[in-house]
């Protein structure tokens, strides 16, 4: 063609007629489209002006436009509904991309007008309502549409395809999803549905791709789609997230011996999985993850599909031994065979073969023996993800490993039999990790210097007996977990000083000894405070008053002494807002080869089905003791979480009434120490407390009868003090406690004690201690 204009934009319109092409995408150009001025371009065909950041509507004006023949508008920040009428007058429009909008209402039927029409792209926008089949029913020249990502509603039936012989893509994304555990798209309020067997049809098309996740495809069969047994030439096909039910599909890649990508993720597919003896030799991308299938995979499952990059067959029912064959898919990027029940060893021609895997999950099975041999190359290959944690893994990590190179992000190795030491390789030669997790294993030994990790390091329930602070870099790392080892000594002053981004911190049950430092206080950004469990004594520092954004501390079981600060009031106890300190759930650490569908076009459009590893570290829990059991908080439900335990210690002197400042506090044990004086009336601001543990202390006086403000209270216990008179009345929460409550103080009487408070004693005595001296809280 003649007459083109590329980028440039400062220019007179009006001195364009003659112009045929005019491409300004990208150029960050904004206002409204400028559709008026450009009413006498009675000869241009393609008009591509995507990404940019026009707004407004869609001017009425782009009806003069008479001889378009292709445009574009996508990745812009257009609103309104689509002007049809105009729309419907360019009757020459083979290509219409409108996609990544703001547009909205329903889809007009005067798009049934345009019959011309090859390539429709209206997704990512914000289109409602019942989506018209007489509209997609006339437009039968298309081959190509994409209403992904939008907000249609009620049922769609194919049946509106029968005419499209020349239909070669379709995209229909569900619009209504979020990203839950394991990365399974969870749905939320989907209210679109598309039927493919209602009413009775053949297809006389012949697609090459065929994109239909979330869609609640046939509902009320459940069935895989008929039309696809017509199919011979598809390369792509995704009906993930479905609730699709059936055997494995083998059919459909014995008759499409170009498919290149099957995703049949999250639907309830069971049975035996077989793969066709050929035909395979094309597919690239294989995914039934999140299904029922069962049995052994087949012995030459890795000759049967050697050209494959991407396979993911976690969360189903697999059992035996893994193939050795699977060695022979040398092209692996992703192998996930986690949340099975896959048994034996590990082939170690996986071990040794695969070399250009970056993401290899092998968690929640049982398999068993020595991974980590002479074989095992992948440390300085490409691999960023490794997950071996739960299965019966045994043996010690390497002494030496040539790391260079490597890009490891992501080592998980928890919940397996592993031993010896920590090498020294771990510590210093992998500067992409993020991520450290070989907690409940059996290493032993000191904690390498210089051992680092930009997020979590756990190490957790080990046989580790020596930490230096002063030589692991605290600098980045943001969760340290150290519970349950055999580590002694005290915290030096200095280690804290770096540790500016820590937001986890827990030594809990180990042999520390000594007084806390008061250069803890410096930990500005921390969040959890685990220290209980160990040997601390001395005062509790003012210095923690200090950790301003602290919404989980727990220092009990130790022999601290004095009194309990009074600053404590200046602690926030909000939200943890545990992911504040971890990349978004959605962040993108990898990127796997694009397959690429080409389809011929004016706008040049190809699709490409670019698939993302969505990787966090794993999210944040902790164990935290309150209503009298432990409680794993992990995630979300951690973030909610907030908790002062100071129980099991010597504290003296009086609660500080400030602690009634505290009213974010969900859950405040002062439970097994040596407390006085009474309880503060101040407690009644706590409205948000679930759980209050004041037992096994001298405390005396009456318990203020304000206390029923708490409409939270859960649990509450005032045992074994010296309190006396009359208890709160059994109303709201306090109608639910019973003599346990407040046993051990004589001197209490009403309901639902049986001592009436018709006859008070004189004067109370000590406290009666209980014969339990096992602390428990």
């Amino acid at each position: 063609m003649t007459n083109v204009i590329l980028f440039t934009y400062d220019l007179e319109l009006s001195n364009l007629r003659n112009l045929e092409v005019l491409i300004v995408r990208e150029n960050r150009l904004n206002g409204s489209l400028p559709f008026k001025e450009m009413t006498n371009f009675r000869s241009l065909e393609i008009l591509d002006m995507s990404g940019n950041m026009f707004t407004g509507i869609l001017s009425p004006y782009i009806g003069t436009l008479s001889s378009l023949k292709a445009i574009s508008l996508s990745q812009n920040k257009l609103h309104g509904n689509l002007h049809a009428k105009d729309l419907g007058m360019l009757k020459k429009l083979e290509e219409l991309d409108l996609s990544d909008n703001h547009f909205e209402w329903i889809l007009p039927p005067c798009l049934s007008r345009l019959t011309s029409l090859r390539l429709l792209d209206l997704s990512k926008n914000q289109f409602s309502g019942n989506l018209s089949s007489s509209v997609i029913a006339n437009l039968t020249s298309l081959e190509y549409i994409d209403l992904s990502y939008n907000r249609f509603g009620g049922l769609f039936s194919f049946s509106s395809f029968a005419s499209h012989s020349k239909l070669k893509v379709i995209r229909f994304k569900g619009e209504n999803y979020r990203i839950g555990d394991g990365n399974k798209i969870v749905s939320e309020s989907n209210t679109f549905e598309i039927e493919t067997e209602n009413p009775n049809w053949e297809p006389s098309f012949q697609l090459k791709l065929l994109v239909l996740p979330n869609c609640d495809l046939n509902k009320l069969s459940s069935n895989i789609p008929k039309f696809l047994f017509y199919q011979r030439e598809l390369e792509l096909v995704d009906i993930s997230h479905n609730r699709l039910k059936g055997s494995f599909p083998v059919w459909l890649i014995e008759n499409n011996t170009r498919l290149q990508l099957l995703n049949l993720r999250d639907n309830y597919f069971g049975g035996q999985f077989h793969l066709p003896i050929d035909h395979c030799s094309n597919l690239s991308w294989l995914d039934f993850s999140y299904n029922n299938f069962n049995g052994q995979l087949q012995e030459n499952i890795g000759k049967m599909i050697p050209n494959l990059q991407y396979l993911n067959i976690s969360q189903n029912h697999f059992e035996g031994f893994l193939p050795s064959s699977i060695g022979d898919m040398s092209n692996l990027e992703k192998l996930d065979l986690s949340n099975n029940n896959f048994s034996g060893e590990v082939p170690m021609k996986l071990v040794a073969n695969c070399t250009s895997l970056v993401v290899l999950k092998l968690s929640y099975n049982k398999f068993n023996g020595e991974i980590f041999s002479e074989g095992f190359r992948f440390f300085n290959s490409s691999l960023r993800i490794l997950e071996l944690k739960n299965n019966q893994l045994t043996g010690t990590l390497p002494t030496m490993v040539p790391t260079t190179g490597s890009q490891l992000g992501l080592l998980d190795i928890s919940n397996n039999n592993f031993s010896g030491l920590i090498p020294r390789w771990l510590a210093g030669n992998l500067r992409y990790l993020w991520s450290l997790d070989m907690s409940n294993n059996s290493f032993e030994g000191p904690i390498p210097c210089e051992m680092h990790a930009y997020i979590l390091i756990d190490l957790s329930h080990n046989l580790l007996t020596e930490w230096s602070p002063s030589c692991v870099d605290l600098y980045t790392i943001r969760h340290l977990f150290l519970q349950g080892n055999k580590l002694t000594g005290s915290l030096p002053k200095l280690s804290f000083n770096f540790s500016f981004h820590l937001v986890t911190l827990d030594i809990r049950d180990n042999k520390f000894s000594g007084r806390i430092p008061n250069e803890v206080g410096v930990l500005s950004n921390l969040r959890i405070l685990l220290l209980s469990g160990n040997n601390f004594s001395g005062m509790i520092p003012n210095k923690l008053c200090w950790l301003k954004n602290i919404a989980i501390m727990d220092l009990s079981r130790n022999n601290f002494s004095g009194t309990i600060p009074h600053c404590f009031h200046d602690l926030k106890f909000e939200k943890i807002d545990a992911f504040d300190a971890l990349p978004e759930p959605n962040s993108t650490f990898l990127e796997f080869r694009d397959i690429i569908v080409p389809y011929r076009s004016i706008l040049k459009r190809n699709f490409e089905n670019f698939e993302v590893e969505r990787e966090v570290a794993a999210q944040i829990g902790i164990e935290f003791v309150t209503k009298y059991r432990s409680y794993f908080y992990k995630g979300g439900i951690l973030d909610l979480m907030s908790g002062l335990d100071l129980s099991v210690n010597k504290l003296t002197g009086d609660i500080p009434p400030e602690l009634g400042q505290l009213s974010p506090i969900l859950a405040l044990n002062l439970s097994y120490n040596q407390l006085t004086g009474s309880i503060p009336n101040t407690f009644s601001k706590l409205t948000r407390l679930e759980s209050l543990d004041l037992s096994h202390n001298n405390l005396s006086g009456e318990i203020p009868s304000t206390l029923i403000d708490l409409h939270f209270l859960e649990v509450f216990s005032v045992a074994y003090n010296n309190l006396s008179s009359k208890v709160p009345d059994m109303k709201e929460q306090f109608g639910t406690f019973q003599n346990s409550s407040y046993e051990g103080n004589p001197f209490l009487c009403g309901p639902p004690l049986e001592k009436s408070c018709a006859r008070v004693d004189k004067s109370p005595p000590s406290p009666i201690k209980s014969s339990n001296a096992s602390h428990g809280k």
